[in-house]
This record gives C-alpha cells, structure tokens and sequence, in this order.
C-alpha cells in the first residue's frame, strides 16, 4: 500500500512538508490521558499569547485554503477547527484512545493531522485534485460527491477519505474501536514546516510505542521524495 500527493499538488504547493506514520496493533484500551494532558499545555501556552488564527501554521493554511478557491473563515483546516474549539471549551471530546492523542498532537503544533483506518481504504492513498465522480461517506452516513478539482484523499476505488485537503475526513475510514492498522498523515505550509512535521512524526511515533505494543514505519515527503510505501 502507498500513500502519495499528486505530481500536480506539488507543483501547486512546492512548499507543502508531509509526514506518514504507520502502525498495526492499535486497539482502544490504552490510557492516554497523561500524553494529552501535556500536549494540551503547549496549545494552552500558545493560545495565552495569541488566537490560533494569528499561528503561522494557521496563516499558511488559511493562504492554501484561498488559492484552492475556499473562504478561509467558512472552511477551516483541521488544527485551527480544534484550537478553536480548545480555545473556547478547553478541552475536546473524547472519542478513541488514538484519535484523542492524535488531537492533542494537533493542537500543540498547530498543524492538521488526520488519522485513517487502513483496513478501510482500497489499494493505495494519494492527495489529488477530485474528478467529481468520486464518493464521500459523511459521519451521518450519507454520500457525497466532491466537486471537480477539489482536493481530497482518494483511494484506488474513487472513495474520498477527506474532503476539501485537511478540512473534513470521512466516515468510511475514521478510526473505532475495531481499528487495528493505521495511517497517520501530518501536513504543513508554513516557513518552517520541513522542520515541525519531522518533530511532530517523531513525537507522534514516540507516543504510539508508548501506548501500543506497535512497530511504528514513518516517512517525511518532500517533492524529491513524495511517497510511502507500508
């Protein structure tokens, strides 16, 4: 299996940093509160200082957003929708053992992570613009169907495991409690993203083996290197 961005996403976006994570023996018994307790403390210490919206991290996204053609203020990437919950609620709700860390992960860097059910997807992963024949499984259960040259994470089967880049992931592959194998995918547009993205998979990587009895495999893609294979 293989994830990848499209030739054409690179071209787009020459200054995207990505990273991929993957590891099999997940289940949901693990006891993470301790890990997320202290990734929230960094997000708190950063929202003391300054909205999510004035990050650099955010700002980046916010900039894609836009050149993809989106409002930046109705469609938000994944970190800057849960720092601002956080910022409101101070806290998130919880859902799995993986996905509550993964959250945590996010709001300390500030940089979208989306964490997919291998299990779930056929054949191969790739970041690509959507042709508009492709299918989307809300969290409510009904299809959709992206529009043209949106971009999306789509599988060999033309399934979109997310909507509009990092805004929205789908149903069909969100991680439950019969979850085992994953992918976790971190991605950045910022100054320092090549940096930020290797600390954040190896934290990420870190905290997994801490908690899971896992192996996990993990790449960093640039253009010169822009696939994982797992």
């Amino acid at each position: 299996m293989q994830f990848s961005h499209s030739d054409a996403m690179w071209q787009a976006f020459p200054e995207l940093r990505a990273g991929a994570l993957h590891a099999g023996g997940i289940d949901a018994d693990a006891d993470v509160e301790a890990a997320i307790a202290s990734f929230n403390a960094i997000a708190e210490a950063r929202l003391v200082k300054a909205q999510e919206s004035e990050f650099p991290e955010i700002q980046a996204w916010r900039r894609g957003f836009s050149r993809m053609g989106l409002k930046p203020t109705q469609y938000r990437c994944a970190s800057e929708a849960l720092l601002r919950r956080f910022r409101q609620e101070h806290a998130l709700p919880r859902l799995h053992p993986l996905i509550d860390l993964c959250n945590a992960i996010s709001l300390a860097f500030a940089i979208p992570v989306a964490v997919f059910d291998v299990e779930r997807i056929d054949g191969d992963l790739e970041v690509r613009r959507a042709k508009g024949d492709e299918t989307y499984l809300t969290f409510g259960g009904e299809i959709e169907h992206p529009e043209a040259n949106e971009v999306i994470f789509a599988d060999d089967e033309h399934r979109a495991h997310a909507r509009r880049w990092t805004n929205r992931q789908s149903g069909l592959s969100a991680v439950r409690e019969t979850t085992r194998s994953v992918l976790i995918v971190a991605e950045a547009l910022h100054a320092s993203a090549g940096d930020d993205i290797a600390r954040l998979v190896e934290t990420a990587a870190d905290a997994l083996v801490r908690h899971w009895p896992v192996v996990a495999k993990t790449a960093i893609l640039t253009p010169v290197s822009p696939r994982f294979e797992f």
